[in-house]
Formats: structure tokens, C-alpha cells, sequence
């Protein structure tokens, strides 16, 4: 198998060279008054959910708020060898995708809508958590859907698009058709880990949603699913559902990998993000092997009004230099999944090699900008 092209998940193998200009709402600190008063306002506006990660610079930072896009459900950004973030979040009917030097300044961004489902069929419906990705010198987009006569969960299933032109924006996408999974299922996550490819993805068993991995054969089949496991904490079962979904992987600095998946409802404040874990050494697809967490790792902070923080990807600064987690959530408390809007924010790791994610922050926080950004 050739392994050589696959791409490295967190976007270390690019440096981008320039950035675009801020919009309006972003703030560019002009005197070194004016940045004392806004790191006592960053400050400030940790008090209530609190936050220990470390946003300092050896130059004044510019800054974004988020969210960055308003409508923004189960975002992913894949950061390409040419520099660009290459952005998609669920837009329902229509796939559409993003191209931009910074994953924080998408909404003037280049943009193209990629592709529209069939009239019929097993993709027909319900376009829902699509991620994109670049191996063997060709764009694959991974999304879900179901069947537009049959739009239940029994019909859900992760599909996947072909293009090999070279450039995402042309119009040039082959429809390869479903993976064939042991169960239905949504939320599929590819990624590459010692020269094997993976396959994650949240089937639907009974009345439960769990997580689960296989390694892939090609870019549409695979093989050994296994099971990582079911909604096992009250945190992660919402009446009248449990929800395990949206795996995502994570290889840390130290000797850990992680699998960080949502758990809840989209329609849930409660939503939030738990962790499977194990040693880099282990075998993967060993459900064994994997140990969980037993608390939420991300999760709602009413006071900074955040609500249902979760379906989250993983990427990095341009300079490669920062881990940030991009996010959706909501601004209001519902029960709804409506008004979930894209977000991010940087995270740390502890001494233990374990993810630090924090609190999410108030759309009122100003941010400090991912690192290595150039005009």
C-alpha cells in the first residue's frame, strides 16, 4: 500500500507564506495602551468558565471574535500543502466548501458549492457533516446523507466524492457512491496513522449511537470494523436517544492518540465532547486497548452563554506552532439544533501528554489570531 501521499491530519507538512486582509471585525492592536486594556478585558471575560491557556506573543497579536461563520454546523478545515484552509460545515442540500489563508476569516472567503444530490437515491437527502480531504494527488469529500423516500436513520450512510482535476473549486466531482458499513451510520472521519488508513464513523445500533473504527482497503471500502463503544454516562444520553458521534482523531506530543467524538444531542445544551484514549503503541483496532474518559472534556458555559460545544476538528496555526479545535455551538439555550455557528479556539496539552481544550469562549472574547499569519 502506498501510504507516501496521505496527508498528515493536523496540517503539519504547510507553511503558508501571506494572509488576507482582517474584516472589520477583527481588531488590530494600534498602541500598547490599548493592548493592556484588551488582555484585561480577554482576562475579564475568562472569570465566569475560566480558561488557562496561554495566548501570549512576542509581538502584538491582531484578533477575531467568534463565530466565524453564523451558519456552521459540524465544521472541518483541512489545511492543504499549498498553504490554504480548505473549509466545509453541513449546509443540508448542497455541499460547499471554503479556501482561505486563515480557518478564522471565512465569511469573505472564496467559496464554491461544490455539489448538489440527485433527485433520488441513497444521497439524495439530509447532506450532513462533510469533510475533505487530499491523497494520492486527488480531493475526496466524505459526507452523509440518506435516502430522500426514506429519510430515517435505517438509511443513513457516510458517501464519498471524487475529484482528480487537481483544484477542489472545479466542477469536476465523481459520485463513487455509500461505504459499506457493518451499520448505518453518519459523521465519517478519515485520517492516516503509521502508514494505515482509518476509517471513524457513528453507526446506529438500536436506539443508541455509538463510535466506530476500521481500517480502509481503498477510499470507499474497509475491512475489521470494531467497535470503541456506546453511551455509557448520564452526559451522554439524551432522552430519546444516546448519542455517541463525530469521531475525530488526535495524536498528541507525548505517547498518547486520541479519538475525541460529541456526545448528546445537537439539540441539547448539555452537547459536548468526550475522549477515548490509548498508547501510540497500541493496536487500534484492539477495543482494549482504548481507555475513556469519564467526564465531559468540552462542554456548555452558560455564562458566556455557549451552549452544545461539539462536532469539532482539529487543525493548526500556519506556522504550524499552535493546535487549534474548531467547533459549532449555540448562543442561546434550546432544544433545537438550529443556530449552531462555527467556531475556534487554541488548545494546550498538560504534562501528562493529555489535551487541555478549556472552556469555549464568549462571542465577545476577542481571540488572538493563529500564529504565523503574514501579510
Amino acid at each position: 500500500m502506498n501510504t507516501t501521499a496521505w496527508w498528515n491530519i493536523s496540517g503539519r507538512e504547510a507553511v503558508p507564506d501571506n494572509k488576507k486582509e482582517k474584516e472589520a471585525m477583527k481588531i488590530k492592536i494600534l498602541s500598547p495602551a490599548f493592548g493592556v486594556l484588551l488582555w484585561i478585558l480577554l482576562a475579564s471575560a475568562f472569570t465566569f468558565c475560566g480558561n488557562s491557556t496561554d495566548h501570549s506573543r512576542e509581538e502584538e497579536p491582531e484578533y477575531f471574535n467568534n463565530p466565524i461563520l453564523e451558519e456552521g454546523a459540524d465544521p472541518y478545515v483541512y489545511f492543504h500543502s499549498d498553504g490554504y484552509y480548505y473549509c466545509m460545515v453541513t449546509r443540508g442540500d448542497r455541499l460547499k466548501i471554503w479556501k482561505s489563508k486563515s480557518f478564522t476569516d471565512l465569511a469573505g472567503a472564496e467559496s464554491s458549492e461544490i455539489w448538489f444530490p440527485p433527485d433520488s437515491g441513497s444521497n439524495s437527502c439530509c447532506i450532513w457533516a462533510p469533510e475533505i480531504h487530499f491523497f494520492d494527488d486527488t480531493w475526496y469529500v466524505y459526507y452523509s446523507a440518506t435516502d430522500a423516500q426514506h429519510p430515517d436513520d435505517l438509511h443513513r450512510h457516510v458517501h464519498v466524492l471524487r475529484n482528480n482535476t487537481g483544484d477542489p473549486f472545479e466542477d469536476s466531482w465523481e459520485d463513487l457512491g455509500m461505504i459499506r458499513t457493518k451499520y448505518p451510520g453518519i459523521d465519517g472521519h478519515v485520517f492516516e496513522y503509521r502508514g494505515t488508513r482509518y476509517f471513524a464513523y457513528s453507526p446506529y445500533i438500536g436506539n443508541q449511537s455509538g463510535i466506530m473504527l476500521a481500517r480502509m482497503t481503498s477510499p470507499t471500502t474497509i475491512e475489521q470494523e470494531t467497535n470503541l463503544g456506546l453511551p455509557v454516562y448520564d452526559w451522554e444520553k439524551t432522552p430519546p436517544r444516546a448519542i455517541l458521534e463525530g469521531p475525530q482523531f488526535l495524536e498528541g506530543p507525548g505517547d498518547k492518540v486520541f479519538i475525541i467524538y460529541s456526545a448528546g444531542a445537537c439539540w441539547d445544551d448539555n452537547y459536548g465532547l468526550g475522549m477515548f484514549y490509548t498508547d501510540k503503541e497500541a493496536d487500534l483496532l484492539y477495543p482494549d486497548s482504548w481507555e475513556r474518559s469519564t467526564r465531559q472534556v468540552f462542554e456548555q458555559c452558560p455564562d458566556s452563554s455557549v451552549f452544545g460545544p461539539g462536532h469539532n476538528c482539529f487543525t493548526t496555526s500556519p506556522d504550524l506552532s499552535e493546535d487549534w479545535i474548531v467547533y459549532h455551538a449555540k448562543k442561546f439555550s434550546s432544544n433545537e439544533c438550529s443556530g449552531r455557528s462555527m467556531r475556534a479556539q487554541r488548545f494546550t496539552w498538560d504534562e501528562n501528554g493529555m489535551p487541555v481544550f478549556g472552556k469555549p469562549f464568549s462571542i465577545e472574547t476577542p481571540i488572538p489570531e493563529p500564529s504565523g499569519l503574514t501579510e
